[in-house]
């Protein structure tokens, strides 16, 4: 992917397992392919408060957070890309509040692809929180993707 031995770009992309997310993967994968790019898909968690302490998922029970998150990730790439490997893509749970990790990973990055909105908010919202946040202070250039069942 480097030319003349140069790094290539790369293209962040937050990832949630949200139906916007996936459009913003599906994006993020086309824009890598015209660019010759790495596509970084990354996902952040958070430690719940004792008064949100999510049930866990099917078949997840007794897996720590981060690890639920790294599945969560691994079943949001792989419905976008395929299964099996991916060697355009590199996976990356991090822990703390999404704004702040995808401002962190975009520090390098030469564009930063987001869904419109995630899982939280109210579903008549064009642009949620994160997404808005990430388009007034990133280091790099947004990408906002919309899902088409917003259009």
């Amino acid at each position: 992917m480097a030319r003349n031995g140069e790094l290539p770009d790369v293209i962040v992309v937050g990832v949630d397992g949200s139906r916007h997310a996936g459009e913003a993967l599906r994006a993020a994968l086309r824009q890598a392919e015209l660019t010759d790019s790495l596509v970084h898909a990354v996902l952040a968690w958070e430690w719940p408060s004792i008064f949100s302490v999510p049930e866990p998922l099917p078949g997840q029970e007794g897996l720590s957070f981060e690890e639920q998150a790294e599945r969560r990730l691994d079943a949001a790439v792989e419905d976008v890309a395929g299964p099996g490997p991916q060697p355009r893509i590199r996976k990356r749970v991090l822990q703390g509040s999404p704004t702040q990790v995808l401002l962190d990973a975009a520090q390098d990055a030469a564009l930063l692809v987001v869904g419109s909105r995630g899982y939280g908010g109210f579903k008549g919202i064009m642009l949620g929180s994160v997404s808005q946040h990430l388009a007034q202070y990133a280091p790099c250039s947004v990408l906002i993707v919309r899902s088409h069942e917003d259009r």
